[in-house]
This record gives structure tokens, C-alpha cells and sequence, in this order.
């Protein structure tokens, strides 16, 4: 454990443990931040990675810098970041510093130009972002609302917006999302157990309809009504 502490030198083994303990530290730091700072970087969260990374990175790169300080001080900080996670959640006024609310950046086809100063973009990134969401003029949005994670949510006019069966007054299907049960050559029996079927199955079936051997399929999916539909390499 020489590797661990501040020395004056170190060998390149010494260096390849210290980097291997660093990355796996590091990945238990990550669970235990939770998906949500990895999702969406708010406020809180860029904080926390800001200082987080600066922290590891000085002992990865500086023999004389022991690993244990670094290492203490990342783990006190991920249960400040945890607690403050949770006390967020119980106190509207420490959420309304960590998560503040969103606020218009465009009402009903009039873009608030202060509110862009506000939100710190630029009127061509406004568009731009738009523009991703397949908009080609301004007038037609209802409502643009900066979000606190630095993403726009776009809403349509109502003369602009996509008809759907409702409005149609048509009876859709029950959503169902097709399951993946072969990837790359290879049968996932997981997903097989929840559909209440096995292999067996799966080869007469993918042999009487499509021919080929379970390896030549890149993949495959079925959904609710036991249709598979086979991507081959």
C-alpha cells in the first residue's frame, strides 16, 4: 500500500495501482450520487463534480499528495451532497436555491429578451435549440420555458400542434414497448422468462419464419402479440 501514501517518487506500477483505486473510487462515488447527477447537471450537482474531480485529480498526478485526504474529503462531501439531496426534498425554500422554478423565455410567439440575459444564452442559441425541436418560427410557440438543468421546453400553439387520435376521436392500442430477446447472436433469457417462454420456442419460431440461426441475428424483439421482428448483421 506504498502507493497509497505521499511518497517522493513513484514506480509506474506504483502509478497504474494508484490510477486503478482512483477509477474504482470514483465509480463508487458515482452510485452513490445517485442517476440523477448524471442525467442532469444542475446547480448542485455541477458543483459537487467540480470540486469532486479537482480533488481526485491532484493525488493522481502528484506523488507527494497521499490518497487518503483526497479520498476522506470526496467521501464527506458525497454525504454533504446526499444529506442536502434529502433535506431539499422536505424544505420548498432549499429547493426554490438548488432547483429554482423555470421561467419564459418566449410567450406566445414574443421572445422576452431580458429573460435570455437572465438565463445567460444568446439569441441565436435560443433558436437553435428551436430549431432541434423541428421549429422554424418563433410565432408559432405558445410557451418557452428555461429549465433549471439549462434545457428549453418548447409548447406549441394549439393551431400547431400535432393531431392526435383523440382529437380524432379514434380508439388506439394499449402501449406496449416490444422487449429485446437477441442481441448480437446471443438469446436473453431474462427477458424470455417474463414473456413465459423459453429457447425452444424462440428457435422454431425464428426457423419457420425467418430461416436463419439465432447467430445471424443482430437483433431481435417481440412484442405483445409474440410478433418477432429480426435485424440480421
Amino acid at each position: 500500500m506504498e502507493f497509497f501514501n505521499s511518497r517522493e517518487s513513484l514506480t509506474i506500477i506504483q502509478w497504474v495501482l494508484r490510477a486503478v483505486l482512483g477509477y474504482f473510487f470514483m465509480l463508487i462515488i458515482a452510485k452513490a450520487m445517485g442517476q440523477r447527477s448524471i442525467s442532469q447537471l444542475r446547480l448542485l450537482d455541477f458543483v459537487i463534480a467540480l470540486v469532486v474531480g479537482n480533488i481526485i485529480a491532484h493525488p493522481l498526478s502528484d506523488e507527494k499528495l497521499s490518497m487518503k485526504g483526497s479520498m476522506t474529503t470526496t467521501s464527506v462531501l458525497v454525504v454533504l451532497y446526499a444529506a442536502s439531496i434529502f433535506i431539499s426534498l422536505k424544505s420548498n425554500k432549499l429547493r426554490r436555491i438548488m432547483d429554482p422554478p423555470p421561467f419564459p423565455l418566449i410567450e406566445d410567439g414574443q421572445i422576452l429578451y431580458k429573460n435570455l440575459g437572465k438565463a445567460r444564452i444568446s439569441l441565436d442559441f435560443l433558436l437553435s435549440e428551436s430549431r432541434k425541436d423541428k421549429i422554424d418560427d418563433i410565432h408559432k410557440v405558445a410557451l418557452a420555458l428555461w429549465e433549471p438543468d439549462g434545457t428549453i421546453s418548447f409548447f406549441l400553439k394549439q393551431n400547431y400542434q400535432t393531431i392526435t387520435k383523440k382529437d380524432l376521436k379514434i380508439k388506439g392500442n394499449k402501449f406496449s414497448l416490444p422487449r429485446t430477446i437477441i442481441k448480437e447472436g446471443k438469446i436473453d433469457i431474462n427477458e424470455m422468462k417474463k414473456i413465459h417462454k423459453d429457447e425452444l420456442w424462440l428457435r422454431d419460431k425464428i426457423k419457420s419464419v425467418y430461416h436463419v440461426d439465432i447467430s445471424e441475428i443482430l437483433l431481435a424483439t417481440v412484442d405483445d402479440k409474440e410478433q418477432i421482428n429480426v435485424l440480421l448483421y
